[in-house]
């Protein structure tokens, strides 16, 4: 079993291409001696309100200046012709539904899936590419965590990438490829809850994770009232009471990768104060709870010689290493459930 809920299921290319409001980023990953190595990377900014992610409207404002770039940063990592494609978490609606009995039959559960979230849809379901993956198991039933996107906003994105010659193989969204970098590193216990806070350019996206399984996402832009701090805050609460939660065993803040990043209440953030933003989630969550860390993305594979890490770089590569180790993530998942 798996957290991972791609808006298409395929077996993971070798590089990873993110676009976002700010840039688009690649990442290709070798593996030598058994143990993954990101070989090379490359990342472009983009033009401000050259591409705007969103749910319901056209994303990609000035496509030739989003297409340059593009075609920019696959050249940069050995012109590919498939990718796996990461997309902002705005492009997609998460939800967590329970069903008390599953259905057997793939087909049965896809069109009880739909018939669930068609209700919380802002557009028609038959415009909607609907993905889901099974959560936790507990005694009253089955989670799923179900993506619901509209399937021409993910045309827009693919077509840029084909135009620039790559096929998407594989979409998902941001947070969900930080999460597997995080379970990539075999650092999270299964029977654990843990925490992750990721701040993107336009939103910020929290999700509590009971070991790999996703109990609870959220996501909100910036022009939604109230800090990010008082978000942390109001989850934290809503794990305690709601959840019956017994404590994180860790919480991860990631991103903060420098253009625009966006930290809900505090200020744009760049990477000068991303220190500023974990104090002042630490004050919200009480000095006394689990201290706030990084993700470290060398924990999850190793990098090449010429590539060094800092906290910008660090924050570019998650995702993208996230999405391409999603097979180890898978088969770990299934070991421990065992």
């Amino acid at each position: 079993m798996s957290v991972f809920s791609s808006l298409y299921h395929a077996s993971p290319p070798g590089v990873a291409v993110e676009i976002t409001s700010a840039q688009v980023s690649a990442a290709a990953v070798d593996w030598r001696g058994g143990r993954p190595v990101v070989a090379t990377h490359a990342a472009e900014a983009l033009a401000e309100g050259a591409l705007v992610p969103s749910l319901t409207a056209a994303n990609v404002h000035d496509r030739s200046a989003v297409m340059r770039i593009v075609t920019a940063v696959l050249e940069q990592v050995g012109r590919p012709r498939r990718i796996g494609l990461i997309l902002p978490d705005l492009v997609s609606k998460v939800s967590l539904v329970r069903f008390e009995q599953v259905p057997a039959r793939a087909a049965d559960l896809d069109q009880l899936v739909r018939w669930q979230v068609r209700k919380a849809a802002p557009f028609a379901i038959e415009d909607a590419q609907v993905s889901y993956a099974p959560g936790l198991k507990a005694p009253d039933g089955q989670e799923f965590i179900v993506s619901l996107a509209k399937r021409s906003v993910i045309e827009e994105y693919e077509g840029l990438c084909a135009d620039a010659g790559a096929h998407a193989g594989l979409v998902d969204i941001s947070t969900f490829s930080v999460i597997n970098a995080v379970l990539a590193s075999g650092t999270v216990s299964p029977m654990t809850d843990w925490l992750l806070v990721h701040m993107a350019a336009d939103c910020a996206s929290i999700a509590i994770l009971r070991g790999p399984h996703v109990i609870f996402f959220r996501n909100r832009t910036a022009e939604t009232e109230g800090t990010l701090a008082d978000l942390v805050h109001q989850t934290a609460m809503y794990y305690e009471d709601r959840l019956k939660g017994g404590g994180f065993s860790r919480v991860v803040l990631a991103g903060g990768a420098g253009q625009h990043t966006y930290d809900r209440g505090i200020g744009i953030a760049g990477v000068s104060d991303i220190e500023h933003v974990r104090r002042k989630l630490q004050e919200r969550l009480g000095e006394t709870s689990t201290k706030i860390e990084s993700v470290d993305v060398t924990a999850s594979a190793t990098l090449a010689d010429r590539i060094s890490v800092s906290g910008a770089m660090g924050d570019t590569l998650a995702p993208l290493v996230g999405l391409l180790l999603r097979d180890s993530v898978t088969a770990a998942s299934r070991g421990s459930a065992a």
